[in-house]
């Protein structure tokens, strides 16, 4: 799946290595995929709070000569798609603040639900913005506080917060990381030996940014805790008591690499049970099984291997599409979808293709995938995916459509099936989306899925237009 769902941030923090900030360019490069836009390290010295950041990818933003002005033994870092706040330099994170409380700085994977009440309460008070993102009003918190440990202001803030955050703090001394009580965005704990004796400690939305370094993988940082690193060693602390957890099951669906351990599960497991799932669910007769590159291909390898119809990789996927083109002056039906993806025609010449995603959002992309691999010689389409219909907005920082804009919320798969011209039309059902991410625990959110959503303020957001119609 491409251009559906924007990918949301990765974070990543480290403290104890001499090559702070080297490492966090590395954990940055294994999260690209978490977001595009934009990317940023800060590190501290022990003086001060160094930071940089730019638009674009990260290996593009970081010569050697930026990463070796960033000194110091601690860094955070991050790399950004927007799901609040405009695309421009100014939203870019880490945000950074000198206060009473020192040099902070700051990186935010989620969204707080409740930034437009706590900005506007703020500004009222004096505060001046500089960014529209929802991240800098945590800054205004800490630095507004009249508590003097950094701790104590930043437990004071976050106990203002709803919604979802994994945040990284990097201070003149210390590194502080904290989840929210419902625990919707991942981040993970980490060790990493140094020249084979001292022990540093990292942070990652994701494991995979642990592999890259050597790092193993210890736990997750709780629902509600806040973890901090400095000289004297790990302090944990519970600010807010863990609310019913609700993790994002869009993590295991699409946003995660396969290779990463999210929520304590690898994600590879939980995408191949998917891709079975849908096969005993909804089997057809058919030649081939054929992935949408590249968040498909681990379903349909799921799918394939339950149903014993070959897997064939009949779609290539363009990796080094940039993030403009000219296009031709004369229009060419689908030129985008083309110009990142390329059917194979030999494999899919007078086949019956099942044709495996994790999702369809507007239906556009997909109606136009199908177009070209009918195009391509294919007898038959049958589309499989691998969740749920998308039927609402998501609140906790993945940047879907509205709910006008989903195709699933306001037709039915009979309808959606005609619109994308698939043969067949199926979609793994909710609980067998549960039994996929071992959920019998019920810790996961499905609020894409059902519409119900796990906090009060966008329960009653939603409910009020509803309500306003009936009047």
């Amino acid at each position: 799946m491409f251009d559906k769902f924007k990918d949301e941030c990765g974070v990543f923090a480290i403290h104890g290595h001499p090559e702070a900030a080297n490492l966090t360019y590395l954990g940055l490069y294994a999260l690209q995929h978490r977001g595009q836009e934009s990317a940023g390290i800060a590190s501290s010295n022990g003086r001060e709070v160094l930071c940089y950041k730019s638009m674009g990818h990260v290996a593009d933003i970081f010569t050697p000569e930026r990463i070796g002005a960033l000194h110091g033994s601690m860094a955070i870092g991050h790399t950004r798609y927007s799901t609040s706040g405009d695309t421009v330099l100014l939203n870019a994170q880490p945000f950074s603040v000198a206060c009473n409380k020192g040099n902070i700085a700051v990186a935010h994977n989620g969204n707080i639900t409740n930034a437009n009440e706590l900005r506007n309460d703020l500004e009222a008070a004096g505060s001046i913005f500089q960014a529209t993102s929802d991240t800098e009003v945590i800054l205004h918190l800490i630095a507004r506080s009249r508590e003097q440990q950094i701790e104590s202001a930043l437990r004071e803030a976050l106990i203002q917060l709803e919604g979802a955050y994994s945040l990284v703090f990097v201070s003149q001394d210390r590194v502080i990381v904290a989840r929210d009580p419902y625990g919707f965005r991942p981040l993970a704990m980490g060790t990493l030996e140094v020249s084979g004796r001292k022990v540093c400690t990292v942070f990652a939305s994701e494991t995979c940014a642990f592999d890259l370094l050597g790092a193993t993988y210890i736990r997750d940082v709780e629902p509600g805790e806040m973890v901090i690193v400095d000289s004297k060693g790990i302090t944990r602390m519970q600010f807010a008591p863990p609310q019913k957890r609700s993790q994002c099951v869009f993590e295991h669906v699409y946003f995660s690499r396969p290779d990463s351990v999210v929520f304590g599960r690898p994600v590879q497991l939980s995408r191949e049970r998917m891709g079975r799932l849908l096969a005993r669910e909804y089997p057809v007769d058919a030649d081939i099984v054929v992935p949408v590159p590249d968040s498909g291909v681990t379903a349909a390898l799921g799918y394939s291997t339950e149903s014993g119809i070959p897997y064939r990789q009949a779609l290539i996927r363009n990796h080094y599409v940039g993030r403009t083109f000219i296009e031709p002056s004369q229009a060419i039906r689908d030129f985008g979808v083309k110009l990142k993806l390329n059917p194979v025609r030999n494999l899919l010449e007078g086949k019956r293709v099942i044709l495996v995603d994790d999702s369809i959002v507007r239906g556009t992309t997909s109606r136009k995938i199908v177009r070209m691999v009918r195009q391509a010689g294919a007898r038959e389409v049958h589309m499989r995916i691998s969740c749920p219909p998308t039927i609402s907005p998501c609140f906790y920082g993945v940047d879907t459509p509205t709910k006008s804009e989903l195709i699933a919320a306001n037709n039915t798969v009979e309808e959606i099936r005609r619109f994308v011209e698939a043969d067949t039309l199926s979609y793994l059902s909710l609980e067998n989306l549960q039994d996929a991410v071992n959920d019998g625990s019920d810790h996961f959110c499905y609020a894409c899925y059902t519409g119900k959503y796990p906090t009060e303020l966008v329960q009653l957001q939603q409910r009020l237009p509803l309500e306003a119609s009936r009047l």
